[in-house]
């Protein structure tokens, strides 16, 4: 399905001051944290998976959707703003801050079971939107940014994520090769240990093929993999070292969480979307119509422009507050924090995004990702050339 708005740069205007509220989570976090800390209501650690789950749907739907593009002329100026770039250089200390204080809580504090688990959904909520700030940061050229890029992963460790997203994930996006894309068909849970396993493998190899030709060993200490994993050594060790081990099973399970929410977002962004070979057996180039894509205001501000997905993948280096909505881009029916939410739920999803696929492709389920082992089902609800039946 396809955005039935065009595009316009008339109305276009930069939003300069509402992305100040790019690093509201973290700060919220932190906040929530602080206040879990003097005033001990349980109330405090489930505020940040709260706002995750309801409070930015709500105004996602409240607020709408923005179709604006920046006029080309606008864009070499937005590039060298840096105060776009602080905002995403802002949410790190906010993030790291707001992960020690939780290991902090969870050492010095007596806490219900229904705390510990809102205190993981808080830290781990946070972190997991971190990956997001990663993504921005990891694909600039700068050489800072590429550093803190590995820093904000590390309290997920998944700090393969700088190597196998930039150089597997855009090589094979919206193909059956790429771990982080997901089929029609293929729930949530199906995916989740697919695209793990797959990542890491992915990254491991791409950076053994890249020091290989710079004649270099695996085990290097300019291995990109070491070096983002070394960063969540030092971070949990010397969280460790100075609250104690009784940390370790929070800081492992937050950050499973956290990369769980990355992964679900992964889920989303090309859900049943397929790139054609041509004769060669050559995929084609990714186009706009290989992403699932949103235009909700408060979920792009919130994730720097992310649901912007079909620019980023056209041009990774163009800088979030410059990417563009493309009418051809298939559109999902709200912002990515309600989307995740119902990819928890498989039934949900399926009846809110299967039939979008199958229209987004002319009901032709030859043009279709799909799982293996959900293509009978499919074949027998859609046939190999069906329309589909209904709208969600």
């Amino acid at each position: 399905m396809t955005s039935t708005v065009k595009p316009t740069t008339e109305d276009w205007s930069d939003k300069r001051y509402l992305w100040l509220f790019s690093p509201a989570v973290p700060l919220l976090a932190l906040i929530s944290l602080i206040g879990f800390h003097y005033y001990g209501h349980s109330v405090w650690v489930w505020i940040v998976p709260m706002v995750i789950h309801l409070l930015i749907p709500v105004l996602d739907y409240t607020f709408g959707e923005d179709f604006s593009n920046p006029p080309e002329s606008a864009v070499a100026m937005l590039d060298k703003d840096f105060f776009y770039t602080f905002l995403v250089i802002l949410f790190v200390p906010f993030q790291l801050s707001g992960t020690i204080f939780g290991a902090y809580l969870v050492a010095t504090h007596d806490l219900a079971w229904y705390e510990m688990l809102g205190l993981i959904l808080s830290v781990g909520g946070f972190n997991g939107i971190g990956i997001a700030t990663a993504h921005e940061l990891g694909h600039k050229k700068e050489a800072l940014e590429q550093w803190l890029a590995k820093i904000t992963l590390a309290p997920t460790c998944y700090g393969h994520f700088y190597v196998e997203h930039n150089w597997g994930h855009h090589k094979r996006v919206s193909t059956p090769e790429d771990p982080a894309s997901s089929r029609l068909g293929e729930s949530f849970w199906a995916f989740l240990p697919r695209t793990v396993i797959g990542a890491l493998r992915s990254g491991w190899h791409l950076e053994a093929e890249r020091l290989a030709r710079q004649g270099r060993g695996v085990w290097n200490i300019r291995n990109n993999n070491l070096q983002a994993w070394a960063m969540s050594v030092l971070l949990f060790g010397g969280l460790v070292a100075w609250l104690g081990w009784a940390v370790l099973p929070f800081l492992i399970l937050q950050a499973m969480y956290g990369a769980s929410l990355l992964e679900v977002v992964n889920y989303v962004e090309h859900y049943g979307l397929l790139r054609k070979k041509d004769a060669s057996g050559k995929y084609e180039r990714c186009q706009p119509e290989h992403s699932w894509n949103s235009n909700h205001i408060v979920g792009n501000i919130l994730l720097y422009h992310l649901q912007r997905h079909s620019d980023h993948h056209a041009h990774p280096t163009r800088r979030y507050q410059a990417l563009r909505h493309f009418e051809e881009s298939p559109q999902l029916p709200s912002g990515y924090a309600a989307m995740i939410t119902a990819a928890y739920c498989p039934p949900l999803w399926f009846a809110l995004m299967n039939d979008r696929v199958m229209r987004h492709y002319g009901g032709d389920l030859s043009r279709v990702n799909v799982h293996p082992s959900a293509r009978a089902a499919m074949e027998a609800r859609y046939g190999r050339k069906g329309q589909a039946s209904h709208a969600s």
